[in-house]
C-alpha cells in the first residue's frame, strides 16, 4: 500500500513539472512585444534601435517584422537593414549572410548594389585579422582567404555596377587588399628563407612577380628571388631577378650589399 501511495506521488510531481514547463514556454512565446503592432510600427521600433546602436534589439525586431509580414516594402527593407545592423555588430558572416540573401532574393532591386558592397566591408573586416599573420613565427600557416573574398566580392560589385556610388572605395579597398596579398606572400618567403627551404622562397617570390606587379612588395620579392636561387646554385635565374631588381629598383637595400 506504500509503495503505491508513493508511485502516485511521483506521477503526480512529474504531471505537475511538465505542465509547469508547458505553461512557461507558452507564456515565453505569448510574451511578443511587436504584437498588435502593424508592420510600419515594428520597422519604426527596429530602425530607432539601429539609430541608438543597439544592434542586437534591432535584429530582433527586424526578423519579428519579416516573420510577421513576409512581404512588402517594409520586410524588404528589413532583409536589408539586418544584414548592415549585422555588420555594424561585428558579426560580418551573418552580415554576408543576410547579403548574399538579399541578392538572391531581389536581384534587380534599386539599392542591391549596396549589399553587393556590404558583402565586401564584412568580408573585410575579417580580412584584417590575418595581417596580424604577418609577424607570426609562421606566417605560411595563415591563410589569407577572407581577404581573397573581399577582394572577389569588390570585383563582382564593380563587374555588375561599375557606376555604383560604392565603386570608388571598393576600388580602393582593393588596391590595399593586393598590396597586403603581395607583402604576405613576401613575409612567407622571408620565413622560408631563414627554414633554408630556399626553393620554397622562390616559388613565393615568383608568385608575387607573376600576380601582383606594381605593388610596393615587387621588389623585396625579386630580391628573395635572387638569394633563394643564389642558394639553389641557379645562378641563370638568380641573376635575372637581380637584373630586374636593379632596372626598377637600383636603390633597393638588396643591391648594396
Amino acid at each position: 500500500m506504500r509503495n503505491k501511495v508513493m508511485v502516485r506521488a511521483i506521477k503526480l510531481s512529474l504531471l505537475a513539472f511538465v505542465l509547469g514547463a508547458l505553461f512557461s514556454c507558452a507564456s515565453v512565446d505569448h510574451d511578443d512585444p511587436t504584437e498588435g503592432l502593424s508592420a510600419a510600427e515594428i520597422y519604426e521600433f527596429a530602425s530607432e534601435y539601429l539609430k541608438e546602436g543597439n544592434y542586437e534589439q534591432a535584429i530582433a525586431y527586424y526578423e519579428r517584422l519579416e516573420s510577421r509580414f513576409p512581404y512588402g516594402k517594409y520586410a524588404e527593407r528589413a532583409q536589408m537593414e539586418i544584414a548592415y545592423a549585422y555588420h555594424k555588430d561585428s558579426e560580418p558572416e551573418s552580415a554576408i549572410v543576410a547579403a548574399n540573401r538579399f541578392i538572391k532574393l531581389h536581384p534587380d532591386h534599386a539599392n542591391v548594389d549596396y549589399m553587393y558592397y556590404l558583402r565586401g566591408l564584412a568580408s573585410y573586416d575579417l580580412s584584417e585579422s590575418f595581417l596580424d599573420s604577418l609577424f607570426t613565427v609562421d606566417p605560411s600557416q595563415h591563410d589569407p582567404k577572407s581577404a581573397r573574398r573581399a577582394f572577389e566580392y569588390f570585383a563582382q560589385l564593380l563587374k555588375k555596377f561599375p557606376r555604383s556610388r560604392y565603386a570608388k572605395d571598393a576600388i580602393e579597398r582593393m588596391t590595399l587588399i593586393r598590396n597586403n596579398l603581395a607583402l604576405y606572400e613576401v613575409h612567407v618567403a622571408t620565413y622560408y628563407m631563414r627554414r633554408g627551404a630556399f626553393l620554397a622562397a622562390a616559388n613565393r617570390g615568383k608568385y608575387v612577380v607573376e600576380n601582383y606587379q606594381r605593388t610596393p612588395a615587387m621588389a623585396d620579392a625579386l630580391a628573395v628571388m635572387a638569394k633563394a636561387y643564389g642558394k639553389l646554385g641557379m645562378t641563370d635565374l638568380a641573376d635575372d631577378a637581380k637584373k630586374v631588381l636593379k632596372l626598377n629598383h637600383p636603390d633597393h637595400e638588396s643591391l648594396k650589399k
